[in-house]
């Protein structure tokens, strides 16, 4: 392991100016580094190397060059409409619906059996897991995946009927 840090150490800003001449991308060539060092594990067994700095040099070049040769064949698609601004709070005319939602799912919370309750809150707005939940209420993680499908259920219920 030691070695495989010498070798990083005393390399990546080689690699790093080698990718870079050839990709003309920063973050690309930073990727690029990664997959020599991966890429290194497995094919310094397989080949005899007398100049190491050479030699690397030289894997470094074609690796680039192999993506650059990948990169002309993807096709680049445009960004269309329907991908932009599709986070719901970037409309602001959509603002008072969703107010009346938060407020019709808060209603409906508050319909739900107290254990069912207790779990959805904790799962769904205060973001715990399963294990969390069930530590925090001292139900068994059966039955919080219980409470929880079936206030999911019931939620979905409640939504629809006050719709």
């Amino acid at each position: 392991m030691t070695y495989w840090s010498e070798l990083f150490q005393r390399y990546t800003s080689l690699l790093y100016g080698v990718c870079l001449k050839y990709l003309k991308d920063r973050d690309d060539a930073k990727d690029a580094v990664m997959q020599l060092f991966e890429k290194l594990a497995t094919t310094l067994h397989k080949h005899e190397v007398d100049n190491f700095k050479s030699w690397l040099y030289v894997t470094a070049r074609n690796h680039c060059l192999m993506q650059l040769r990948a990169g002309k064949e993807k096709k680049i698609e445009g960004i269309s409409a329907d991908i932009m601004e599709s986070n719901p709070l970037l409309h602001l005319e959509d603002e008072p619906e969703m107010e009346q939602n938060l407020s019709k799912l808060e209603n409906c919370i508050a319909q739900l059996v107290a254990d069912q309750q207790k779990c959805v809150r904790l799962f769904f707005l205060a973001e715990k897991c399963y294990k969390e939940v069930a530590d925090e209420t001292g139900f068994d993680m059966n039955q919080v995946k219980s409470y929880i499908q079936n206030g999911k259920r019931n939620l979905k219920i409640c939504m629809e009927r006050n719709a």
